[in-house]
């Protein structure tokens, strides 16, 4: 069932709900709009912020009972520093709808003394992403364990601009869950072909433009890099392009792009058997598309966008590539495969030279691409990569705004001495020093002339271990820093 999130102008002390969540910064004082409240609760709100019981600091929590009359539970929970007040209220946001569900509320009311139109959209973000769960594949509890499930929100804030975030923090949160389901599906199931039937129904639902390549159409397009890393699974692989056009006629389009291996073996150069499981989360980059595709067409941006996803298996078998085997990319260019576990710059590199011909005046993809980059920037920054200083910058402020921070590491040419092949024009990895930038300096080479940066996901788009605001795996993470720079761009 979706998730459903309205604003309204009602009065905290009279609104008639399971659970109503005060945000409070550090050190707070009560709010004057909860003071009918607090004397509906017998002072009990006032006496613990007065006592220091409640101090704000990021994720903090207390819960109390409600009178008669009202929300029969109040929950605070604490903003800490709020210096970033988007950040803030989307991470509280997410914090009290994992503890509404865990109350078993259908439903729950969300004040915080930030209610203009970011506030809003952030807070609806937040609630959206702490309330998503993935239970498909889970037999249901014994109805004597079962609780209900949270189903919609009320944030507190009246006039049009709330109104507004609201709608597009909605807008949002249903681009993220799209990737979050999508990246939380086993690979048995989100397959190349469920990947392409998702980007089918998003076509179907916004009027897009939709192409689908199998195995023989990438032949013909000779993109031996791809097919190199096809050739080991009976599956087909899928090159995906989504065209959303409502943008002036004639103008250059946004290009997107997502790796999207559904599951990652290493292949030939097998990856330990200890945590492999996690490697259905390799097609996260391609989830992050086709959610921003999702979330895009929702908001109705005025903005011609291209999404390209890349999307097969990379498995060991008796016709894999190997270590040692040379294959041609469709620009051309011969490249030696030193470690098939390398394999999402194979499939990228003739994905990005595919961007070419849709002339685009910037491309950015995703991929969770290299652990050089976990060891770089751990969990909590996504490594940024490009040709072009203004869309850095441009991506950057797109990933602050969206929540995702990223952080611009270097390409300087001296990598791509490390790239140098004896027997191709280049090879698919450089060993372990500057694991991160040698990728990206792969990818660079069939780029075209076009602006471009990559985002290398790998520590971002899924969480190793609970983060208190959303739970143990997929984060949605490229699909916000995606949204953002097509908004940035939209006229």
């Amino acid at each position: 069932m979706p998730f459903g999130i309205i604003a309204s102008g009602a009065e905290p002390a009279t609104l008639d709900t399971p659970l109503l969540v005060v945000a409070l910064s550090r050190n707070p004082s009560l709010p004057a709009p909860l003071a009918p409240l607090d004397e509906a609760v017998g002072g009990a709100l006032g006496r613990s912020l007065a006592r220091r019981e409640f101090r704000g600091d990021r994720d903090e929590l207390l819960h109390f009972t409600g009178s008669g009359k009202g929300p029969r539970r109040i929950l605070l929970v604490g903003l800490g520093d709020a210096s970033d007040p988007r950040a803030a209220n989307r991470r509280a946001a997410g914090i009290a709808a994992r503890q509404a569900r865990k109350l078993g509320v259908q439903s729950l009311a969300w004040y915080s003394a930030s209610n203009g139109e970011a506030a809003a959209e952030a807070a609806a973000v937040g609630l959206a992403l702490g309330a998503w769960h993935y239970d498909d594949l889970k037999s249901p509890p014994k109805p004597e364990d079962r609780r209900a499930d949270l189903e919609s929100a009320t944030i507190l804030a009246g006039g049009t601009d709330a109104a507004r975030g609201v709608e597009n923090g909605s807008a949002i949160a249903e681009g993220i869950s799209l990737a979050r389901r999508l990246a939380m599906m086993p690979g048995n199931l989100c397959t190349p072909d469920f990947i392409a039937d998702t980007a089918r129904a998003i076509a179907g639902r916004h009027g897009m433009k939709i192409t689908v390549l199998g195995r023989a159409e990438m032949e013909a397009e000779k993109m031996g890099s791809f097919l190199a890393v096809a050739q080991g699974v009976p599956q087909e692989p899928r090159l995906i392009a989504l065209e959303y056009r409502k943008g002036a006629a004639g103008a250059k389009p946004l290009v997107l792009v997502g790796k999207g291996l559904c599951f990652d073996s290493g292949g030939i150069s097998i990856k330990p058997a200890l945590g492999m499981e996690a490697m259905k989360f390799d097609m996260c980059g391609a989830a992050g598309v086709l959610g921003a595709m999702e979330t895009i067409a929702r908001l109705g941006l005025a903005i011609n966008v291209v999404g390209l996803v890349g999307s097969t298996t990379n498995m060991p078998s008796g016709v894999s590539m190997k270590p040692g085997d040379v294959v041609q990319a469709s620009n051309g260019k011969y490249i030696e495969i030193i470690n098939t576990d390398a394999e999402g710059r194979l499939v990228l590199a003739d994905v990005l030279a595919y961007a070419s011909r849709f002339e685009p005046a910037a491309v950015v993809d995703a991929a969770t691409l290299t652990g050089a980059c976990v060891i770089a920037l751990g969990h909590t920054a996504t490594g940024v990569f490009g040709n072009d200083e203004k869309l850095i910058d441009e991506v950057l402020g797109a990933g602050k705004r969206a929540c995702e921070p990223g952080w611009h590491l270097p390409l300087f040419d001296d990598y791509r001495e490390l790239m140098k092949s004896d027997v191709a024009d280049i090879k698919n990895s450089g060993g372990r020093p500057a694991g991160a930038s040698t990728a990206a300096i792969f990818l660079k080479e069939f780029t075209g002339s076009y602006p471009w940066v990559h985002l290398d996901v790998a520590g971002t788009a899924y969480a190793e271990s609970d983060l208190g605001y959303i739970p143990k795996g997929p984060t949605g993470t490229p699909v916000g820093t995606f949204v953002e720079i097509a908004r940035g761009r939209a006229s």
